[in-house]
């Protein structure tokens, strides 16, 4: 199995892997990191996707960072994608069933895990927005998750997404309008952390506030200004657990003034990661119960 990413080295899942392998009974396997930098060319995309197409002993792939990047590089490789991985445009989970090769979204799948081990059933209800930074492929999907929520769980009443890139926030708007009964979709091109601030300082009371650009781990930084002031009772969510995590230090500098509630990327790693094993090696892995708990435990100890 690969990992794609950009530092693949400096990931726990490199030492955690063997031990889950280990507890899955999945035999004799391997993981092994493909880093790419950030915008790279597609030709080595392909390359690494029809290799493993081909040889025998490759199974498959989780994919970070360059999710957009492999769905677009990959057309004509995919002998299947599912409807929800076309809509995003972004693939997550590259795995092979009877010798075809699969493209999967799967952030979806994992943000929804991951935000409801941190906010209750009916938290929206009190009129709370969403402030999502990044418009790449873990940040659409969040949009996604949070637009499409049911019910029970609820929807914030109003969605921002910021990007520094038109073209990805022009796909989000294209997807936001085939979303029935989705709240309002607000999308915001910044040129700087200031304009970012700005944003943040309108946000109701309670909102989420969610980094998604990578930032702190696959390029240095924060989409914030230290000058950025987190809305009261925000959830304030870093998607890395790893890095240097700037974002997450403004928000733990605001924790107690500000009341907020911060998670970083632990839950979503280790969803992300058993949700791609389970494609790679055609295992099942419940998002909760018994064996999901013995796997955080493994990865807590190496962590």
């Amino acid at each position: 199995m690969y990992f794609i990413g950009v530092t693949t080295g400096q990931s726990s899942i490199n030492a955690v892997f063997p031990r889950w392998a280990e507890r899955l009974g999945l035999g004799r396997c391997a993981l092994h990191g493909i880093d790419f930098p950030l915008g790279a060319p597609a030709a080595g995309y392909r390359a690494a996707l029809e290799f493993i197409k081909r040889d025998p002993l490759s199974l498959g792939a989780l994919v970070t960072t360059h999710k957009l990047a492999i769905f677009s590089a990959g057309q004509g490789i995919f002998d299947e994608l599912d409807p929800l991985t076309r809509a995003l445009g972004e693939v997550g989970s590259v795995f092979k069933r009877d010798g075809r090769l699969h493209g999967r979204a799967v952030d979806p799948i994992t943000s929804s895990h991951a935000l409801a081990a941190q906010i209750e059933p009916a938290y929206w209800r009190g009129g709370a927005e969403a402030l999502i930074l990044g418009a790449g492929g873990a940040g659409t999907a969040l949009a996604c998750q949070l637009a499409n929520a049911d019910a029970v769980r609820g929807r914030p009443a109003r969605i921002h997404i910021v990007d520094r890139a038109p073209a990805r926030l022009a796909h989000v708007r294209a997807l936001h309008a085939t979303w029935r009964e989705a709240p309002p979709l607000v999308d915001h091109v910044v040129a700087s952390a200031g304009e970012t601030d700005a944003i943040l300082a309108r946000l109701p009371p309670g909102s989420l506030v969610a980094n998604a650009t990578g930032l702190g781990k696959d390029a240095p930084g924060s989409p914030l200004t230290d000058a950025a002031r987190f809305p009261e009772g925000a959830v304030v969510w870093e998607f890395n657990y790893r890095g240097n995590l700037v974002f997450l230090d403004q928000a733990r500098a605001q924790e107690k003034a500000r009341g907020l509630r911060i998670a970083d990327g632990w839950v979503y790693f280790l969803h992300g990661w058993t949700t791609v094993i389970a494609d790679v090696f055609g295992v099942q892995i419940p998002p909760r119960g018994a064996l999901f708990e013995d796997l955080g435990r493994i990865a807590a100890a190496v962590r």
